[in-house]
Order: structure tokens, then sequence, then C-alpha cells
């Protein structure tokens, strides 16, 4: 029987490596930039077309290769960085295993070009799918300069499954971001098609960081240095109002090799403990530095997980010196003290009596009332699509479970108007009055005011009830329906976005004074590929060059909020959903729907609900919202009945 062992030739091995080591396109972005380090340059450029599906050029002044390295940084397992096994526990350079180089190779296009210092004439090679093409002498700058052209080109299943530029991209400046902000003493730059993205001249790190987060960073960036007989932190972390929703601006280093670490983030969120809101991210930059001997870089060929000796002991060293550094700035949790009784009488803010508790609530109450105006009113103000016969089934459904509920309703009317009077008169002779019973009574009993110009249809909304002003209840035949408001509200936003993009029927309202904004580059890159879909949607901005944007007009529902936050929030709820591999225009509407529908808190009237239940149940899929929770529950009175045994 003849064998069927056999060594694979080492083209087919370089493909298999670089399914592995070369991802995407910022990954060959990450290897480059990295080898450019390690030669030592001090000036590195990085040059991208079309998201790097079509070029990839690093431009480095460092020491340059000699005609036998050109050829040799191609072959498999070929590194300058180690000699013996022993190195492996002394790593202080970014590469070393010696196979990026060659799984590039195997699957692109590439033009090396490279001098040493001191000698008169550079090599010149060209090389496809691990072939060399061309060695020649050549004039060049003293340094390299790699031009890795068509990836994938030989892996048409590879290059299929490349997302959007825009995500694509996405990747490539957070990889430049982390090689950047590791050395700020390196000058970088990053050319995309004919746009500068970025120039970093060499500073200090707190440069760098504004450099490349944005100016508006600067504020709220507070420095953190511990030093240890084990380790040294620094750094900066940010003031818990420059938390955002997402993860973007996290950064872990150690021996200025870039790194994840859900651990040591999970000590950064523990020392914000009671700091920030819930599902909101501080931003930090942190620096380890460790002795090579005490950390194992060799987990992963990306080199973004290391092993540490102790990784307890630096967790809980990144807590305390996080949580030392937040209260050497007085960033720290309020504590409630007992206040004196001559100035009580001016703080009391709950005793409704006080002038500042009227001033407070008269405050809060034209608040809501005006974003439950411009939120659920504007469900009637647009032009909205003809109902299918499944939401005039579903609209149909929704009023049949109203049948005969009034005479319920009356029924338990009078029942609760009988145990009013019976818990007052007991309350009476008892001399005691728990307010909060009698809340609870009164607000059963409550009215509120219809919105003007409409009148109160008291067969349909006298049932409603609004729970915390987060919630809806519902009476209905078999129970009652519980709905979440914020939700329902994305629900029905979501669908009318999605209407708009599908119909071309949008309505913008201009602005007074139109407003510029400036972004980082990243969301600057973000949004304007976004651009032409938003203005679809009635969001009139026009780019302004720099990373600067004019906002001219907004969607009426968005026209009370921070135009700013509008668009930053806009596009961190799109990142976020980036994941899902959804449609652009799907992963737009939900953006949107997130940001304009009413906030979890905002007071309703009895027309409103009833407004935004109707509404809900005329939506195409009225049960979950666009991010897939429910918009409500049903609760059965055999249910109820079993909690009360």
């Amino acid at each position: 029987m003849a064998d069927l062992i056999q060594l694979l030739p080492d083209h087919i091995a370089n493909q298999i490596a670089a399914g592995e080591v070369i991802q995407r396109p910022a990954s060959v972005v990450k290897e480059l930039l990295e080898n450019s380090i390690d030669a030592g340059a001090k000036n590195i450029r990085l040059i991208v077309k079309n998201a790097g599906k079509t070029l990839i050029k690093v431009v480095d002044d460092g020491i340059g290769m000699s005609e036998t390295d050109a050829r040799m940084c191609f072959e498999r397992h070929a590194t300058s960085k180690i000699r013996k096994a022993e190195d492996l526990f002394s790593i202080l350079t970014k590469g070393f295993r010696g196979e990026a180089m060659a799984s590039i190779a195997a699957i692109a296009h590439i033009e090396l070009r490279t001098k040493k210092h001191k000698e008169e004439l550079g090599t010149k090679l060209e090389i496809a799918a691990s072939k060399v093409l061309l060695q020649e002498p050549c004039q060049n700058a003293a340094g390299t300069s790699i031009s890795v052209k068509n990836l994938f080109y030989n892996i048409p299943a590879r290059r299929h499954f490349l997302k959007s530029d825009t995500v694509e991209m996405r990747h490539i400046i957070d990889e430049f971001q982390h090689v950047a902000l590791a050395h700020p003493e390196i000058f970088f730059s990053l050319h995309h098609n004919t746009d500068k993205l970025y120039h970093l001249p060499v500073s200090n790190l707190r440069q760098r960081i504004v450099g490349i987060l944005g100016n508006k960073i600067n504020a709220s960036l507070i420095p953190i240095n511990e030093e240890t007989d084990i380790l040294k932190i620094s750094g900066y972390i940010g003031k818990p109002e420059s938390a955002k929703k997402t993860r973007g601006n996290q950064f872990f280093f150690v021996n200025n090799r870039y790194i994840k670490s859900g651990y040591f983030n999970h000590a950064l969120l523990n020392a914000y403990e009671d700091l920030l809101p819930e599902k909101t991210y501080p931003l930090y930059v942190i620096f380890f530095k460790v002795d090579p001997a005490k950390i194992d870089v060799n987990i992963h060929p990306t080199k973004q997980e290391i092993k540490f000796e102790d990784e307890r002991l630096v967790y809980n060293y990144l807590r305390v010196s996080t949580r030392h550094a937040l209260a050497q700035n007085s960033i720290t949790p309020s504590l409630d003290f007992e206040v004196e009784s001559s100035i009580s009488k001016h703080l009391d803010h709950s005793n409704p009596d006080t002038p500042a508790f009227k001033t407070n609530k008269t405050q809060q109450a034209e608040t809501f009332g005006s974003k439950a105006n411009n939120s659920t009113k504007k469900l009637s103000d647009y032009s909205k699509p003809e109902k299918t016969e499944q939401q005039i089934s579903n609209l149909q459904n929704w009023e049949k479970l109203y049948e005969n509920i009034e005479e319920n309703a009356l029924k338990q009317g009078q029942e609760l108007e009988q145990d009013k009077h019976n818990l007052f008169s007991s309350s009476i002779s008892n001399n005691e009055h728990d307010n909060d019973d009698e809340e609870l009574i009164l607000s059963s009993k409550a009215s509120s005011t219809p919105l003007e110009g409409e009148t109160t249809d008291t067969q349909t909304t006298k049932h409603l009830y609004q729970l915390h002003n987060k919630y809806i209840i519902s009476p209905v035949k078999s129970g009652f329906l519980l709905f979440d408001q914020q939700i329902a509200h994305q629900r029905i936003m979501y669908e009318r976005y999605l209407y708009q993009f599908e119909h071309k029927k949008s309505t913008s309202q201009k602005l007074l004074f139109p407003l510029t904004i400036e972004l980082t580059v990243g969301d600057s890159t973000l949004l304007s590929d976004l651009l032409p879909k938003l203005n679809e949607l009635g969001l009139d901005i026009k780019e302004f060059g720099n990373n600067s944007f004019v906002i001219h007009g907004l969607p009426p529902e968005l026209s009370n909020q921070n135009e700013q936050e509008i668009i930053t929030q806009l596009l961190e709820q799109f990142k976020l959903n980036i994941d899902l591999k959804i449609e652009i225009y799907d992963n737009i509407a939900r953006a949107l729907a997130t940001q304009s529908a009413m906030k979890s808190g905002t007071k309703l009237t009895e027309i409103e609900m009833q407004l935004l239940i109707d509404e809900l149940f005329a939506c195409q899929t009225p049960y979950v919202g666009p991010n897939g929770n429910k918009t409500f529950i049903s609760v059965e009175m055999d249910e109820l009945i079993k909690r009360f045994q």
C-alpha cells in the first residue's frame, strides 16, 4: 500500500498559515508597521487604497536590508529577532515568529524596495503567490518601501468575505492607532486614497493621544503612574464624563505591544464602580512595563494575547492604581451626609411644599411634556405607509382585546371606590394616614391633560396607566398587557425609517444657524460613507474638511436634541450593530430609531399612550423592537391568581 502522508509544498503551507495570520487588510497593516518599528524607523508613512483591497504601502527610514536579507525575509520562519529558544523569554521586538511576510507573499502581489544607509544601490523584488518574479538592483532612499497589491487575489473565497470599505478601513485605522499610540517618539502618517487621515509628528504620549482621539479628549485625561518591584503602570485614563457606549477608546500595552484583555478591562471597570452609568465604558491608554521573562507572548500568531506569571496581582495593581488616580483628581462617588438643620429647609427636595421642589417638578414636567410632544406626537405628523393586510389584522386583533372591558372597568372602578372609602375610614378612625397607599389610590384615578387640539376618547383611554414613566399597563379580557414605551417607540420609528428609505419620503427641519462639529478620524471616515444615506432620512449634513461637518437640518423628531450628541451617539450605535452583519440601510434605521425614540422616564398622557399602542400594533412586527427586545408582555389572570396564593 502506498504511503499516504506527504510534505506540503511551501506555497500551500504559506497559504494555510496566511489563513491564521492574515485575516483582513488590517492584518497586513499591523505586520508591516511593526516590521518598520523593529527596523528602527523614525518616520513611517502608510498609504492605503480602497481600504487595503487594492494597495497597502508602508515606507520607512529604518536600517534597510541587504540583497540576501530582502530575499530571505519572505521564507517561512525566517526572522532576525531570535536565535535560540531562550530568546523567547526576553522578547522586546514586535515580531519574532517569521511567518507574516511569507504569508503575505502567498496571497498578494508584493513589490519590495530596500537599501541600507551606507550602500549606494538598493534591491527591488517582485513576488506573487510565493514566487519571485523579479530581483534587481535599484535606486531607493535609505530604508524600506513595501507595497502589497491585490490582497487575496488567488483566494477568491477569502476576498469575497471581506466586508465593505467602511468596515475594513475602520479596522485599518484601529491597527494604525495601536502602533502610533505605542510609539509617540516616531512620526506616522496615514493616507487613504487621496485623503490624508493622520499626520502625527514626534511628541509625548498625551499629545499623541490628542492627535489620534481628538482635541476634545485632552481635558478628560487623567495621568496614571505607579511603579512596583514587579511592574510599572503608566498612561492616561478618562474622566467619567468622557465614557462612551462602545469600547473603542480602550488600549492596553505590555512592553509597547498592544494587547486585548477582558480580565484587565474588568479591573478598570471595577475601579470606576459607581462613577459610570450602566453599559458605558471609560477611556484609557494604559502601559505595562514588565520583565519579558515573566510574560508569554507566544500565545497566538497575532500576538495580541499575553499570559502573565501572576495575572491576579497585576489585576489588583491596575485596579488600585486607577482608583488612586481618580481620587487624586477628586473624582469619587458622592456620599450622603446629614445636612445642618439651618440649611436643610433650603435643600429638602423631598418636601413637596419646598419652593425648590416645586420649581424642579415644574421644569421636569415641562421637559417631559416637551419630549413627549416631540416624540409621541410626531407619530401622526409624517406621511405613513399604507397599511398592509397584516398590519390591519394586527390593529383589529388589538382592538378586540378591549371587547367587554368597559363593564369590567366600571365594576373595578366601583370596587376601587369602595376600597378607598373603607381605607380612608379606617385611616381616620386610627388617626393614621399611610401616604404611600393614598398616593397609589389617587394615582389610579388621575387623568392627564390631552394634547391641545385633540379630544379624549374615554372609552379607549380610561383603562391605560403609566408605571414609573417607563411602562404602560393596559387591561385586557384575559389579564393585562405591559408595554415598554421606549422599545415600542423604537419599533415604530425603525419601521418608519425603513419606509422612508424605500419610498424616498423624508422631511428635514432646517436649523436657524448651521452647526459645525468635529469628529475623530475614524468617526469622520464612517460618517463620510454614511452621508448619502443619512441625507435620505432628513439629516442635512455636509462635509467641511479636516474631519469637520456642517449640520444644516435634522428630522423633526431630532430637532430638540443636542446636534453634536445626535451624530456622536448615532455613530456609536451604528458601530455597535456592525458586528451583527446586517444590511447598511437596516443598520442606519436601527441606530436612528434608538436615537430618536422617546427615552425611558418620559411622562405620557392617556392620548399619547393610546396613540403609541395603536401605532405599535399597526407595525409589520409589533412584538419585538429593532434590537430584538420584546415591546410588550402579557400577564394572564391565572398567573396573577397563582402569585397571590
